[in-house]
């Protein structure tokens, strides 16, 4: 199988987690498996790298990393031309033209031809009965399509959050008559099959292609069980509980302000929390920006409220990281077309969760039954207080017992469940495919 996965371990994204056990999963499975991505040095240009993530990569995968990077995220001024130099808004326009021009795609667009020659080499060198492209960047549909006209090789689509769906924004992202809308159609029209991460998701898709309807799969993200801390909760009031974040801080200024506001009035009224600290971890900002930006100012202006930023947690040390605190909060952005990754991880905690997302969140359709879930209610900071209260109260006064459900609540979310069942679907539809007429 060739793997399209531009994330793939050490990339420091969210996103590797999923790419590392779908690889390991078609391994363990008896498929030879060769990922196409892009070289360790772009992801140090964005997001950073994470050489643990790389520890648990199955060793048969095969990896092909291509000499590819931003250009927009280059801080080298030595490597600047005359005209970004002179006029970088003119030069950032002109890149974004240019980046669109083999396909509709900023960023990655142009990225096409090299994606495209690296698939037919490895065909060529090792005959593939499979591609997976996962998404972003969408630009690893023109490959998958080019492998299929060239050499009928069946493919599948792993697009998690969806392209033609604005999942933040609730609403069409581009019309069916767009160049984007031609390219969704007809490389899902030919698809073996199409992952995506949650049922709002899915509808969208069956809906706008009633023709692939049964073809499109909810997998969801799930986490891995080596993240969870596995241990008996042992609060200690008397030093201090201590609320926890883990994730990319992609949420507005805004959302982090009503937050922060919640959490100060809570510990102004609750005696539980006159001596809490709210810990803050994982990646701010990308590229020149990153532990940048107007939500790090907040953070470090709210540390005499006991808040601090911890900057970025390696893979291997989540668990460890989730074992020194008492709750999570759960800041998401969206609605109901987002679920993200975290949720699961989150429940795996065994922790009492403070819900900071919007009500009619797919967050909380996975939360609903967890027994230390404070319930959802909106991004407002009167509410947060309270729910910054009520899970102090039940980071106290749960049992052991209670502690044990809450894991237990998670257990169908592991990563490796849900990944090894939706690998076995697709080799089943893929020997169905083998018996149509191409």
């Amino acid at each position: 199988m060739i793997y399209l996965a531009v994330g793939f371990p050490p990339a420091a994204k969210s996103c590797a987690y999923r790419m590392r056990e779908t690889a390991n999963q078609f391994t363990a499975q008896g498929w030879d498996v060769t990922v196409v991505t892009v070289e360790d040095e772009s992801w140090e240009l964005e997001s950073g790298i994470d050489h643990t993530l790389s520890e648990k990569v199955d060793p048969r995968v095969e990896t092909v990393k291509l000499p590819l990077r931003r250009e927009d995220l280059e801080t080298d001024i030595r490597r600047y031309s005359e005209q970004r130099a002179i006029s970088p808004a003119k030069w950032v326009k002109s890149l974004r033209e240019r980046q669109q021009e083999t396909f509709p795609e900023q960023n990655f667009g142009e990225w096409r031809g090299t994606f495209e020659d690296a698939v037919l080499r490895v065909h060529r060198e090792k005959p593939a009965d499979l591609l997976l492209a996962t998404c972003v960047p969408y630009m690893n549909l023109a490959p998958a399509w080019r492998l299929w006209e060239e050499a009928r090789v069946p493919y599948a689509v792993d697009f998690r959050d969806g392209w033609s769906i604005d999942v933040v924004d609730g609403r069409e992202a581009f019309g069916p008559d767009s160049e984007e809308g031609r390219w969704e159609a007809r490389v899902l029209g030919s698809a073996v099959s199409l992952w995506v991460v949650n049922d709002p998701i899915a509808e969208h898709y069956r809906a706008r292609y009633p023709e692939i309807a049964d073809r499109v799969h909810v997998v969801r993200n799930g986490y891995d069980v080596d993240s969870a801390p596995g241990r008996t909760h042992n609060p200690d009031p008397e030093s201090g509980l201590v609320f926890g974040y883990l994730g990319t801080v992609n949420f507005s200024k805004q959302h982090l302000e009503a937050v922060l506001e919640g959490w100060r009035a809570a510990r102004g009224r609750e005696p539980l929390l006159a001596n809490a600290r709210f810990e803050v971890r994982g990646h701010i900002g990308h590229g020149a920006n990153r532990g940048s930006s107007p939500q790090a100012e907040l953070l470090r202006d709210a540390e005499a409220d006991g808040v601090s930023y911890g900057g970025p947690v390696a893979k291997a040390d989540v668990a460890s990281t989730y074992a020194r605190w008492d709750a999570m909060v759960l800041i998401l952005i969206g609605g109901r077309y987002v679920t993200s990754g975290k949720v699961y991880e989150y429940m795996a905690t065994g922790l009492p969760i403070v819900s900071a997302h919007a009500i009619d969140h797919d967050a909380s359709n996975v939360l609903e039954g967890h027994p230390l879930w404070t319930g959802a209610r909106g991004i407002d900071w009167e509410a947060m207080a309270d729910a910054f209260v009520e899970a102090a109260h039940l980071a106290v006064e749960s049992t052991d017992e209670q502690h044990a459900e809450a894991m237990a609540h998670a257990d169908r979310f592991t990563r490796e469940i849900i990944m090894s069942a939706a690998v076995k679907n697709l080799v089943n539809e893929l020997q169905l495919v083998k018996g149509r007429p191409q």
